[in-house]
């Protein structure tokens, strides 16, 4: 059991780090303000080979591992959790293409997406099948060599502003074993967005409903055959699932870092907040908690990486337990800087925002108990 990085490991993890500091941390305040969406960023991200993690080199991919991915998710969220999430939601979508693309639709889209000349959205969630996912209503009925899809899909990162668009539709009957996956471009006649969503965080990226309304498909846009759709959706969330595990390790980890130096320099009754031992062991637990939530996340990764059968509980496990200690290391974190704290001068409070959220996506924290529940009672 070795749980030292190795070099190659480290050198990119300060690449990233270098880059979030530089091109992410000094903008984040003013892109969740102005909900600016950070495209050119995102592309020199793109740039270092951060939008096709896990694909194949062979269509501009890094070949990297799940837990290389980890790394890289809490780097760039340590600056801006909502434009790393976003990448991550990317990221989810180049991998489905590569993993369950045929050789043509690698061809198609793989440059692309790797570079992010075209942007990406994964679009499983619908108004009335959120948690059930497999209730979804968006239906694709075949019409010769497109699919006419009507539905909607909701509270899609990216909304208007994505090029590409990994939608879960319904071509068979009830339940998981009807649902296919279909790439719709932007563009595509019937295709158009809800109003932008006013959100607590993740302010950085658009969100919107999707709406079909006879969109035309070619039927080759399908990835995977019909019916196998839902398999692929829950195969992209467990990766997915332990980035927004990692974006709030980074997230947690800055507020950290913020409150031990805010605790040093910040005096009340004589001397500094760092002498006082009840926060002094609020400061420890805090650490203590979101290490142990990073070795989880880091289990999870590796065992996704060896395709062991323990990796989906695993996944919940560490997605469960790093989203909650995320958000609950934030709050502790603005609570122990007072009233300035709350103040948007100082990041706490939109980390606080940003990471709430991850408790909600990629599966609920609710929904996380329930696989896991699964597996334990599992005969």
């Amino acid at each position: 059991m070795d749980f030292a990085l190795n070099e190659e490991q480290r050198a990119f993890q300060e690449t990233v780090r270098a880059f979030a500091q530089a091109e992410m941390a000094p903008h984040a305040a003013r892109w969740d303000a102005e909900q600016i969406f950070p495209i050119d960023t995102l592309r020199q991200a793109a740039g270092l080979g951060l939008a096709g993690i896990c694909c194949d080199p062979d269509h501009g991919g890094s070949g990297l591992s799940r837990l290389d991915s980890v790394l890289i998710f809490e780097e760039l969220a340590a600056a801006c959790p909502s434009t790393a999430a976003y990448l991550s939601i990317h990221n989810m979508v180049a991998w489905m293409v590569d993993t369950f693309g045929d050789q043509d639709q690698r061809g198609r889209w793989l440059p692309a997406l790797t570079s992010m000349k075209i942007m990406a959205s994964y679009c499983l969630t619908e108004a009335n099948a959120g948690s059930d996912a497999a209730a979804l209503k968006t239906r694709a009925q075949a019409d010769g060599d497109h699919y006419n899809i009507n539905g909607s899909k909701a509270f899609i990162s990216g909304g208007p502003s994505s090029d590409l668009y990994a939608c879960m539709v319904r071509t068979g009957g009830p339940g998981a074993k009807g649902i296919s996956c279909v790439l719709v471009e932007r563009g595509c006649e019937g295709l158009s967005f809800g109003k932008h969503e006013e959100k607590m965080g993740w302010r950085s990226q658009p969100t919107s409903a999707v709406i079909f309304e006879n969109c035309r498909v070619p039927t080759g846009n399908r990835l995977g055959g019909e019916g196998e759709g839902f398999g692929i959706a829950l195969k992209a969330l467990g990766g997915g699932r332990l980035n927004i595990a990692a974006c709030s390790l980074g997230g947690a980890r800055a507020c950290l870092e913020a409150t031990r130096a805010y605790m040093i320099e910040r005096k009340q009754f004589g001397q500094p907040l760092a002498a006082f031992q009840a926060l002094q062991f609020r400061l420890a637990d805090m650490a203590t908690e979101l290490e142990a939530a990073r070795l989880m996340v880091w289990r999870g990764a590796w065992l996704l990486d060896q395709n062991d059968p323990q990796a989906p509980m695993a996944i919940a496990m560490a997605k469960r337990y790093a989203t909650d200690v995320g958000f609950r290391v934030a709050n502790d974190a603005l609570q122990l800087h007072g009233g300035y704290g709350y103040l948007r001068d100082y990041p706490i409070e939109r980390f606080v925002r940003d990471l709430r959220v991850h408790q909600i996506l990629e599966g609920t924290n609710e929904i996380m108990r329930v696989i896991i529940a699964r597996e334990l009672l599992a005969e």
